[in-house]
């Protein structure tokens, strides 16, 4: 009869993995989001950025606003079309 038990021994982890456990903290956490809303990030990312642009159009005298409008939509165009381009990647067959 085996009385032994796997329940009370722990790994050892390596340095490499005690270095990459500790490392990041709450920004290089995965997170997860519901289905509809990871389909509709890089659509939302475009529309935001397209939105601040043609903000910009109507600001007529708020010009230290001016640039930080056409950051953030060229970031978030940026954004939109680097999710949408690597979730669409077509993977080769290796020959």
């Amino acid at each position: 009869m085996m009385l032994s038990s796997t329940a009370g021994k722990q790994n050892e982890l390596t340095d490499t993995q005690e270095l990459a456990k500790n490392k990041g903290g709450l920004v290089a956490r995965k997170i997860w989001l519901p289905k509809l809303i990871y389909d509709a990030l890089p659509y939302f990312y475009l529309v935001a950025g397209i939105s601040a642009f043609f903000t910009t159009l109507y600001i007529s005298e708020w010009f230290w606003v001016l640039p930080h409008y056409l950051l953030f939509s060229a970031g978030c165009v940026h954004m939109g079309i680097l999710v949408y381009r690597r979730r669409n990647r077509k993977v080769e067959p290796d020959a």
